[in-house]
């Protein structure tokens, strides 16, 4: 078969910096090539960079597709490629995504721009497109706008939208990061009939290499930007040749769970939380749609409660209502004293998208720092800058980045500045959501340690949510299981992950080992 991407010596420098460094990579019609890395590898400037959506970069050699020259193309002609011929999911949907335009209307906008169709029908392809991707309500949730779905429905809505137009080509950075293993079946499945009868060329780009074994056929490895092993997946899996590979099909994350004592106390109490939401019914009529069921909820200082559950289940909103960051029925207690404002630095939080949570107009230190200048206004600038350096060795990152500003890394690296953020203050209780969704196996694992090595030295407790099942096992003491915002199993982590009582639960856990 022609390749209908064609790669040669290919190099990009952010100014003087080299990120990648003589890359060669070939996509034939109709193949699903994976490309896998560690965070900083330069697979997403690779991807961008075939549709040179980021003009900081300097692209040189050579990069064709279906034998036409993109680098030296002019700006009207990679805008006829892009979203019609080539077609791109991108890793974090909430910045991609127009924050104020319903999330219907930017698919629509796809069918009308490229392909000519009429509003009305281009609404009913949106909503259409939105159904087989598995949303439920996929009328309202077309209706909705980003920042009103879960992240698993907002990575959904901007797959539709790349897939919209039936490009030659998709890129997939990362396009099932926030799904929980059932919908990350769904999606791949998807992807796999779409491909299949559309002949769709694939660059699929993950960290998770149980997905990339199951889906790709054909894998590059990136190290530091140069190209270390190719070949069919079958023998890169199964055989591999370098020494990188190898260590990171050997990376698995290792329970670090630390027995409580029995004197330990309760700091985080919910008493029946719940959560409802007004949503219009035309004009004047309004309903009340309940996000989450009423609840009890119980942490023990130094323990790990994990919170699994498909996407839109309601973790987030949980997360959310524990941080009083959505208006909550019930009480919260923090050490057994009512909820106040002042008990705020006790409790922090990682979200879910990194890129969204940190202002991009600031710099890391500017970032990291800032909780510091709210709750510790005495400190001296070197004491400051002494304490961030601190917190991003923590996290496994240089103190050279501290000018730098949130654009200028990539997801896992963004990531881990969210988490040295919520560490510098040393607070009580940690909400984790998704804190290693942006990571690949290496520094899912170091990451992992920290947290274990934290709430051993400090006696931190967490809350953490995740759709990775192994992430779960790796730090919990209990779980709490959420479905449709109601809580269909709580329990001892091993206990439910070896018997599990629910139909739920079982179905969870058999997408995982699947």
């Amino acid at each position: 078969m022609a390749d209908v991407l064609a790669i040669r010596g290919l190099n990009a420098f952010f100014g003087r910096r080299q990120v990648l460094c003589e890359v060669d990579l070939r996509i034939r019609a109709g193949e699903k090539h994976a490309l896998i890395g560690e965070s900083g590898s330069g697979k997403t400037v690779l991807a961008q960079g075939v549709m040179q959506l980021n003009p900081d970069v300097c692209l040189s050699g050579s990069l064709q597709f279906n034998d036409q020259e993109l680098l030296g193309a002019s700006a009207r002609q990679l805008q006829r490629l892009r979203g019609r011929e080539i077609g791109m999911v991108f890793q974090e949907p909430m910045t991609a995504l127009n924050p104020i335009m319903p999330v219907g209307r930017q698919i629509a906008e796809v069918f009308t721009l490229h392909l000519g169709l009429p509003k009305a029908a281009a609404w009913q392809q949106a909503v259409a497109l939105l159904a087989e991707m598995g949303m439920q309500d996929a009328a309202a949730k077309a209706a909705a706008h980003p920042f009103q779905l879960s992240g698993g429905q907002r990575q959904r809505a901007m797959i539709a939208m790349a897939i919209a137009a039936e490009p030659k080509l998709l890129i997939a950075d990362e396009p099932t990061t926030a799904l929980d293993v059932a919908v990350q079946a769904q999606i791949l499945d998807l992807l796999n009939r779409l491909q299949r009868e559309r002949q769709m060329a694939m660059l699929y780009i993950s960290h998770d290499l149980n997905l990339v074994r199951r889906f790709a056929d054909e894998v590059t490895v990136l190290q530091q930007g140069r190209v270390v092993e190719q070949g069919s997946a079958a023998a890169v899996f199964n055989a591999p040749q370098h020494p990188y590979t190898r260590l990171l099909l050997n990376a698995r994350p290792q329970r670090r769970v630390q027995t409580l004592p029995e004197t330990a106390t309760t700091v985080l109490e919910a008493r029946q939380m719940g959560v409802k939401v007004a949503q219009a019914q035309g004009f004047w009529r309004r309903r009340h749609l309940e996000l989450l069921q009423p609840l009890d909820f119980q942490l023990q200082a130094g323990e790990t409660v994990g919170i699994i559950g498909e996407s839109g289940s309601g973790k987030t909103t949980l997360a959310k209502a524990l941080m009083h960051l959505l208006p909550a029925s019930g009480s919260l207690y923090l050490n057994r004293e009512p909820w106040q404002p002042a008990l705020r630095r006790q409790m922090q939080m990682v979200f879910q998208d990194p890129f969204g949570a940190l202002n991009p107009r600031l710099s890391i230190f500017e970032i990291v720092a800032e909780a510091l200048r709210v709750y510790e206004p005495g400190l001296s600038l070197a004491e400051q800058q002494n304490r961030v350096c601190a917190a991003l060795r923590d996290v496994g990152l240089p103190e050279d980045i501290l000018a730098r500003h949130p654009h200028a890394f990539s997801g896992g690296q963004r990531q881990r500045i969210a988490i040295a953020r919520a560490l510098i203050v040393r607070p009580q209780v940690l909400v984790l959501d998704e804190p290693t969704s942006a990571l690949d196996v290496q520094w899912q694992q170091q990451i992992l340690a920290l947290l274990a090595d934290l709430q051993a030295q400090y006696g931190l407790s967490y809350v953490l949510i995740s759709h990775d099942l192994a992430v779960i096992r790796a730090l919990a003491h209990r779980v709490l299981v959420l479905k449709d915002g109601a809580v269909m199993e709580a329990g001892d982590c091993e206990t439910v992950f070896a018997a599990p009582n629910a139909a739920y639960t079982q179905k969870l856990l058999q997408h995982s080992l699947a």
